[in-house]
């Protein structure tokens, strides 16, 4: 091959190493096609009913939206600027060029179908045919694959020696974590046999799988571990079927665990903190 010919396929290559990598998610079409889905009417107030909105907007989820303004008329809409920002959330949810291994297509699709197991708002697709599933999918589909960020590590003894042990300490007033979370999806404090003060490694090890379903590494204020106890005036979660914990992210035990969700290893100040 000639010089020439060798040149002009290098360039050839490179050309088109520069265009495939243009494809990035398209706002526009997110606009048009995706976030209607989360305005979606279900059927009705409750698991797998109420619109995407209803509580992504409200709790702190990795999917955590924008509160919907309304018109004089009644009407809801989401603003440019409102969307940008849930456009931003939902890009962070799917990876560009692959449906399939994006979080945000696999929670409410059913598991037989390459859904997630768990997802506490209900299973809405039946299958990758649903129309609204497609819809996702193609525009998740139509980006060129970027690879995902590496995500902090979460410090298993630091969970093991000192996160466990917020599930157990009583604020007064309150109950204790492990009161409520003692069983079902929610069951990241199970019970502790009679005759120990603590749970043993196995134990352990199975509150912790619990736990990281409510726990988005990097990410504190889209970690339901941190939001649900937290007070509403403090940034957390409007709705938390047990008590505040925390009046504010200042608490120093707050601190604490975003400082361990980031990945970080702090000094364990369990107890400490004020109302």
């Amino acid at each position: 091959m000639s010089r020439v010919a060798v040149i002009a396929l290098l360039a050839s290559v490179v050309g088109a190493g520069e265009v495939a990598g243009q494809a990035a998610l398209s706002f526009e079409r997110y606009l048009e096609t995706v976030e209607p889905i989360f305005l979606v009417d279900r059927g009705g107030w409750g698991p797998g009913r109420a619109p995407c909105v209803t509580c992504h907007a409200e709790q702190g989820t990795p999917l955590r939206l924008q509160r919907l303004r309304e018109t004089a008329e009644g009407e809801v809409y989401w603003s440019e600027e409102d969307s940008r920002r849930n456009f931003e959330v939902v890009s962070r949810l799917v990876r560009p060029g692959d449906p399939d291994r994006s979080r945000l297509l696999r929670e409410a699709l059913v598991q037989s179908a390459g859904g997630a197991a768990i997802h506490v708002g209900g299973k809405f697709f039946e299958s990758k045919s649903d129309p609204e599933w497609r819809a996702m999918a193609e525009w998740v589909a139509a980006a060129d694959p970027v690879e995902p960020p590496s995500l902090p590590s979460l410090d298993y003894e630091f969970f093991r020696d000192c996160v466990q042990r917020v599930y157990l300490d009583k604020r007064p007033g309150d109950v204790e974590c492990v009161h409520c979370h003692e069983s079902g999806t929610r069951g990241f404090a199970r019970p502790i046999p009679e005759g120990r003060d603590f749970w043993n490694e196995e134990e352990t090890e199975r509150n912790f799988a619990v736990t990281r379903r409510y726990v988005e590494p990097g990410e504190p204020m889209m970690s339901r571990l941190l939001t649900h106890p937290l007070a509403p005036a403090g940034g957390g979660d409007y709705f938390h079927g047990g008590p505040r914990r925390w009046a504010s992210t200042e608490d120093p035990e707050w601190q604490m665990l975003a400082a361990w969700v980031r990945g970080e290893t702090p000094a364990c100040v369990v107890g400490e903190g004020y109302r």
